[in-house]
């Protein structure tokens, strides 16, 4: 059993994992079956983007289908989950040197519900979701990850969800990058050593570029490693399909089984 909530950063790769079952998803249930019950789930997602950083406080928050071309059934699929007011609140009170501004209206999107949908797949978990500040630093993202800590004392789980690599403009599953692998190890050699000023800084990187046309699907990371608490990571869907990477990474005191 895990004593502290864990954090984890979810390589959550195409909308289509919430409906289909594969090598992927198969270990996103596996790590909530592991976990304590978690009070509730805060979601640091690539596809919440603001001009300050926000935190949903909807009582029902709505399934946000922002993507298009997928076969009729993803938009059909429920998440009947709950928010919490209290929760934002809580959050939003971390912060003494920053405004954090609660989002009465805004829904789930995709890198939160596609993820949370298999992970803790009955919805009776209270989920909310933070968003990006387009407007601040690399090391601000990180330095707002080390406010959230505290959370994981009082049994939040803090999920950041996005993907070490994401290019889907040369994405071809018939081929593969030697940049995209050299870059997925590059993180977790750097991640296994706690290096995070090499992950603070990763646009000094010679692939980061590649790696991350826009930062969006990074950003997460960053988040993770700062509500980490010197634990060993542990890694798990290892694997570079073409120029996307689904890697995942859990900051634990308590080793978990993957297949």
């Amino acid at each position: 059993m895990v004593n502290r909530m864990p954090v984890v950063f979810i390589g959550h790769g195409s909308p289509e994992n919430a409906l289909v079952n594969n090598e992927f998803n198969a270990n996103w249930k596996l790590f909530g079956k592991q976990i304590p019950k978690p009070k509730a789930i805060l979601c640091i997602s690539a596809h919440w983007e603001t001009f300050n950083t926000k935190v949903n406080s909807k009582l029902k928050p709505e399934l946000i289908y922002d993507f298009y071309g997928f076969q009729k059934e993803l938009y059909q699929l429920k998440y009947p989950c709950n928010g919490s007011l209290e929760l934002a609140n809580e959050i939003k009170n971390l912060f003494k040197n920053k405004t954090i501004n609660l989002d009465l209206h805004r829904g789930l999107d995709h890198g939160c519900w596609a993820v949370l949908i298999k992970m803790f797949p009955k919805g009776d978990i209270p989920i909310l979701q933070l968003s990006l500040d387009t407007n601040i630093s690399f090391k601000n993202h990180f330095e707002i990850g080390k406010q959230l800590t505290k959370l994981r004392d009082a049994g939040i789980l803090i999920i950041g969800s996005g993907n070490i690599v994401h290019n889907l403009s040369l994405f071809n599953p018939d081929k593969s990058y030697k940049w995209a692998i050299d870059f997925d190890k590059y993180l977790k050699e750097n991640l296994m050593k706690l290096n995070f000023e090499n992950l603070i800084n990763i646009e000094r990187n010679i692939n980061f570029n590649l790696a991350h046309p826009s930062n969006e699907h990074y950003l997460p990371l960053l988040y993770i490693i700062g509500a980490s608490n010197n634990e060993t990571p542990q890694f798990f869907n290892e694997k570079v399909i073409s120029s996307l990477s689904m890697t995942c990474i859990i900051f634990s005191n308590t080793k978990l089984k993957f297949n």
